[in-house]
């Protein structure tokens, strides 16, 4: 009996096209662009996504490019007019909807944010970044930073909805708490890290 009321193995993560066993952290992953929904895939699956005549199907593979441009800011007056109640939030184009979403985390997930396309267009529309955006598969992460210094990075869809779970789990009371704000703080230095300047004339 004891074997049963121990505490049971996790279970391995496991493709979700395959079924063959993945690694817990950095395996890849698609979006099911009907749902909106992210699916564990293996190397070999995803490569088959990953394709150009397979950005119009029903599963698309998340790219992995980080990418940041510096001569574009985001000032105090951009960030009002995007109403967004926090200080986090993400952009994607959802090719399904035709239309962009815009999303924030929050301790019941991602919480959607109504978006007036002419603000879109007035605040990061016409963006190096933004031109550059994969729908789907790509947000436009922007952090709002106490002191000024406001940021924004073109980075994996699913990044984001890490940076959700991670919150939701952490957050505690009105603000988030110490572990949360710290937590946060790790994700955003991991993110610049991995972002990739953009240059002038440069275009991807």
């Amino acid at each position: 009996m004891r074997r049963f009321a121990g505490p049971r193995k996790p279970r391995a993560e496991a493709c979700e096209l395959c079924g063959v066993v993945v690694p817990e952290e950095g395996h890849r992953h698609l979006v099911e662009t009907q749902r909106r929904s992210l699916v564990c895939a293996c190397t070999a699956c995803a490569l088959l996504f990953d394709r150009a005549d397979a950005r119009t199907g029903r599963y698309r593979a998340v790219p992995d490019r980080y990418l940041a441009d510096p001569g574009h800011r985001i000032d105090e007056s951009a960030w009002e007019a995007l109403r967004i109640p926090v200080g986090v939030a993400f952009f994607f184009r959802n090719a399904a909807l035709d239309r962009l979403v815009a999303l924030y985390p929050s301790p019941a997930g991602a919480t959607e944010s109504e978006l007036d396309p002419r603000t879109w267009e007035s605040v990061l529309g016409a963006t190096r970044l933004a031109v550059l955006l994969e729908p789907d598969v790509e947000a436009l992460l922007l952090r709002r930073a106490p002191a000024g210094g406001n940021t924004c990075h073109l980075v994996p869809i699913d990044i984001c909805y890490e940076l959700v779970g991670r919150m939701r789990m952490l957050w505690q009371g009105f603000d988030g708490g110490a572990e949360a704000r710290a937590a946060l703080d790790a994700f955003f230095e991991q993110v610049g890290r991995r972002a990739r300047i953009l240059e002038e004339g440069m275009a991807s």
